[in-house]
C-alpha cells in the first residue's frame, strides 16, 4: 500500500519574529485537512548531506502555542544548497526518502533562491512554496507589503534607540548604533524615524558614491558639528550596516580576512564598522580642535528572536494557512503574499532577477515622500545652511574654519539632498 505523502517545513537564513506563526498555523491547516507534517531541524543543513535522521514530526498539540514566541521551534541555518549540484540532488532525494510531496520554505531572498532552484530540479515531484521572512524587509514584494518580523524587530529597536538617546543627552555624547540591513536600509530608517534619531545612514544614499567612507564620516561630522552650533553635544546616528558592503576593502582595514557565510556574503558582524566609524570620526573632529565622545553600538541579535507583537503574529499566521493551504490544493512554485487582506501567490519566475539569477531586493525607495519627511527631521548638513550665510557662519565658527573654507570641504555633501517635498506632486 501507498504511503500517504507528507508535507515539510524547514527555515533557513537568520531568525525572525514570527516563524513559529507560520510554522504553528501550515501545521494546523494541514493536520486537519489529513496530511502529516514535518519539521526538518536546521534548514538545509542536514538533507543537502543526505541525512535524514533530524526530522521532527510536527502536531497540533505541540504546536498549537508556539505562536507567541520568538526563535524557531525547528531550528535554523544559512546551509546553501545550491552551490554544488550534489547537494540540490541530496536534498531532492533527502525529501523523497521521508516521502515528502510537498514543502514549505521559510526564509529570506537567499532562501528563496534556493526554493527556486529546488522547485525547478525537482520537476515536479515536490511542490514548493516560500514564505518571505526577514527584518530586513528586502524581498521584492509591492511596497506597501512588509516581510514578516519586520515590524516586529522595529518595535523592539525603536524601545532601544529611545532608552539610548536619553542616555546620549543626559551624558552628552554621541551614538552610533550600527542596526541589521545587509543590502537595504528598511529597518534602520524605520528605527531612526519612528524614535527620532538626530539622523539615519542607509546603502540607497550613497549607492555609486566615490570614496564612500569618507562621504559616510563627513554626514556624520557634519551632524555632529551642526548640532555643536546649536549647543548641543549629544546625537544618536542609526546606521544601516550595509553602508558597508560597496566601501572600498582598501578602506576598511582586514575587511579581506573577514569570514564569509554559505551564500559569499561578508560577515557584517565581523566588520567593526561602528568602531571604524567611530575612529574616523573622531580623527575628523580631532582635525577641527573638536573632542566627542563616541559610543559604537550594534542592534540586531536583540531583535530577531523577540516574541512577535500583535501585529506579526496575525499577519504569519495568516502565511502560514495560506502556504498549506495552496500546496494541498495543488498549488506550487510560488512565493506566498498578503496584499490588502487578500492571499496573493507571487509565482517564483518573477521573483528572480535574470541578469544575476538570485531573487530580486526591494531597496528604500530615496525619491519617495517616506523618505524626503524622514531626512527632513533628521539633523544633517542641509543646502538651507550653506544658503543662509548666518547659518553657515555659525556652523563653520564651531569647526575653526571660515564659511569659505567649510563650504569647500563639505558643500559636496548637498548632491545627496533630495529634492525640496511637493506634496501636491508627490
Amino acid at each position: 500500500m501507498t504511503q500517504p505523502k507528507k508535507m515539510a517545513i524547514l527555515v533557513g537564513g537568520g531568525p525572525a519574529p514570527g516563524i513559529n506563526s507560520v510554522i504553528g498555523a501550515a501545521t494546523i491547516r494541514a493536520v486537519l485537512e489529513g496530511v502529516e507534517v514535518l519539521g526538518v531541524r536546521d534548514g538545509f543543513k542536514w538533507i543537502m548531506q543526505g541525512n535524514i535522521e533530524h526530522v521532527t514530526p510536527l502536531t497540533i498539540d505541540a504546536v498549537s502555542r508556539i505562536h507567541f514566541r520568538g526563535g524557531s521551534h525547528i531550528g535554523i541555518a544559512r546551509a546553501n544548497p545550491t552551490l554544488d549540484p550534489q547537494h540540490l540532488e541530496n536534498t531532492i532525494i533527502s525529501l523523497l526518502r521521508l516521502n515528502v510531496s510537498t514543502l514549505i520554505t521559510i526564509g529570506g531572498d537567499d532562501t528563496a533562491c534556493s526554493a527556486i532552484r529546488l522547485q525547478e530540479k525537482s520537476a515536479g515531484r515536490i511542490r514548493v512554496v516560500h514564505v518571505p521572512k526577514t527584518i530586513d524587509n528586502d524581498l521584492d514584494l509591492p511596497r506597501e507589503v512588509d516581510t514578516f518580523g519586520y515590524q516586529t524587530a522595529r518595535h523592539v529597536g525603536v524601545e532601544i534607540v529611545k532608552n539610548i538617546m536619553v542616555d546620549a543627552r543626559t551624558t552628552s555624547r554621541w551614538y552610533f548604533i550600527i542596526s541589521m540591513g545587509r543590502k537595504v536600509g528598511h529597518l534602520a530608517l524605520g528605527i531612526g524615524k519612528a524614535a527620532g534619531a538626530t539622523l539615519t545612514l542607509i546603502p540607497e544614499e550613497f549607492t555609486g558614491r566615490e570614496s564612500r567612507l569618507k562621504c559616510i564620516v563627513d554626514t556624520l561630522v557634519g551632524a555632529i558639528v551642526k548640532r555643536l552650533s546649536y549647543g548641543s553635544k549629544d546625537g544618536v546616528a542609526v546606521i544601516a550596516e550595509g553602508v558597508v558592503l560597496d566601501i572600498d576593502p582598501e578602506e576598511l582595514a582586514g575587511i579581506e580576512h573577514v569570514e564569509r557565510d554559505a551564500h559569499g556574503h561578508i560577515r557584517i558582524a565581523e566588520v567593526s564598522l561602528g568602531e571604524i566609524l567611530k575612529a574616523a570620526v573622531q580623527q575628523r573632529l580631532k582635525e577641527m580642535g573638536i573632542t566627542t565622545t563616541i559610543v559604537a553600538k550594534n542592534i540586531g541579535y536583540e531583535l530577531r528572536c523577540a516574541d512577535p507583537i500583535p501585529y506579526d503574529m496575525e499577519y504569519t499566521r495568516d502565511l502560514g494557512y495560506c502556504a498549506a493551504k495552496y500546496l494541498i490544493d495543488g498549488g506550487d512554485g510560488a512565493l506566498i503574499s498578503m496584499q490588502g487582506g487578500h492571499f496573493v501567490p507571487v509565482p517564483f519566475s518573477k521573483l528572480l532577477d535574470p541578469k544575476s539569477g538570485r531573487a530580486r531586493t526591494r531597496p528604500v525607495d530615496i525619491r519617495s515622500s517616506r523618505y524626503a519627511i524622514a531626512r527632513r527631521y533628521m539633523i544633517r548638513l542641509r543646502r538651507d545652511d550653506f544658503e543662509d550665510p548666518h547659518e553657515l557662519a555659525k556652523i563653520a565658527s564651531s569647526t575653526g574654519r571660515s564659511p569659505s573654507e567649510f563650504r569647500e570641504e563639505f558643500g559636496y555633501l548637498l548632491e545627496m539632498e533630495p529634492p525640496p517635498l511637493d506634496l501636491e506632486k508627490a
